[in-house]
């Protein structure tokens, strides 16, 4: 299968990368393709242009490769921080120009006023790893966990994609080293789980 990875952190040594790094490994340990991007690295523009709203517009040489990655993709990873409850900004944009109509979604026509979009993104299943450095309980209980609504509901839910993980690990800044090392050896049991090995013949 063909994964996309993208990873949204402007620290390379970041747990992020590190976390990224375990899942490339893993899924081309499994005999998997990995389509790598660092979006910071690839001084990706978050900024969407009027001109790129409409459907069948003519999109930037980078745009247009992500689009197409994407479209094509058989899986999907994400990490990236919880900066906010949100995504950074880098990928809030990524999402936006990425992730657009006749690419990851389509109105049909005939909707009767409802708004909600066919999704078609063909992957069989995303996975989203975030850090964080707020107790998982107070993520959920005082702010209501909003990074699970955005990825489940608002984005690949709506894209077509079935099969959805998330995954937060935290509080990383006060992680030890032991930790972290059991908190990647956690995205490796995940990524088998949903992208196991191939079976050669």
């Amino acid at each position: 299968m063909m994964i996309v990875l993208i990873v949204a952190h402007p620290r390379e040594r970041s747990f992020n990368h590190a976390i990224a790094r375990t899942a490339a490994d893993r899924l081309r340990a499994n005999g998997h393709a990995v389509m790598e991007h660092d979006l910071y690295r690839e001084g990706f523009d978050p900024l969407l242009p009027g001109g790129e709203i409409p459907r069948g517009a003519s999109l930037p040489p980078l745009v247009a490769r992500h689009c197409a990655e994407i479209a094509e993709a058989d899986g999907i990873v994400i990490v990236h921080p919880n900066w906010w409850g949100m995504p950074p900004a880098i990928l809030k944009g990524w999402v936006d120009r990425v992730l657009r109509p006749g690419v990851a979604y389509e109105f049909v026509a005939g909707d009767s006023g409802e708004g909600v979009p066919v999704g078609l993104l063909k992957a069989r299943a995303a996975l989203v790893f975030n850090t964080s450095n707020t107790e998982a309980e107070r993520e959920r209980t005082v702010f209501g966990d909003p990074l699970e609504t955005i990825w489940k509901n608002c984005i690949f839910g709506l894209c077509g994609v079935r099969g959805f993980q998330r995954r937060t690990f935290g509080v990383v800044v006060t992680g030890s080293e032991a930790q972290r090392a059991a908190w990647l050896a956690e995205v490796e049991a995940i990524v088998d789980s949903h992208f196991p090995a191939v079976q050669r013949h």
